[in-house]
């Protein structure tokens, strides 16, 4: 028998607000509505529509984040 995965919901813009000045890019991608290997493609060409940090693990900053949505 094979167990499905719950979804995760994608957050809304108020919970992004609330999030911590960076997030990760997984949290990030589910943001954004896309998957984290899109948005990892995106940050290795520097294409990435968010600012990223990069201090060994890449962190995306939430206040980029909010512009993209609020501006989508």
């Amino acid at each position: 028998m094979t167990t499905a995965i719950p979804a995760v919901a994608t957050p809304t813009l108020d919970e992004i607000r609330a999030w911590p000045a960076t997030v990760d890019v997984t949290s990030a991608a589910r943001a954004m509505g896309i998957s984290r290997a899109q948005l990892y493609r995106l940050i290795a060409e520097g294409n990435a529509p968010v600012r990223v940090l990069d201090f060994g693990a890449k962190r995306v900053v939430t206040a980029s984040l909010v512009r993209l949505l609020e501006a989508a």
